[in-house]
């Protein structure tokens, strides 16, 4: 992958975008340190396709509400406090 200042890829994007396209993943750094990556589109969406669903999404999801397991009422056992013991 290969790596752009953000002036050069700025100054010549149309290298920069072609340069995606037929090499893949390219780099952007600003001020020396890695700031961005341009990818093509076929692999962003396969990128998209394999990541992992988020917590908002799982939590909204019709499948992800379980029936909780909790323990009947009145058979759980208390801790007694310190200062009692």
């Amino acid at each position: 992958m290969e790596a752009w200042p953000v002036q050069d890829a700025k100054a010549r994007f149309s290298e920069f975008l072609e340069a995606c396209l037929s090499e893949g993943p390219q780099l952007v750094t600003r001020r020396g340190a890695e700031a961005a990556v341009l990818v093509a589109v076929d692999e962003w969406r396969r990128l998209q396709a394999a990541a992992r669903p988020s917590l908002k999404q799982l939590l909204l999801a019709e499948g992800a509400r379980a029936e909780l397991v909790l323990p009947p009422r009145g058979q759980a056992r208390r801790r007694v406090p310190a200062a009692l013991r």
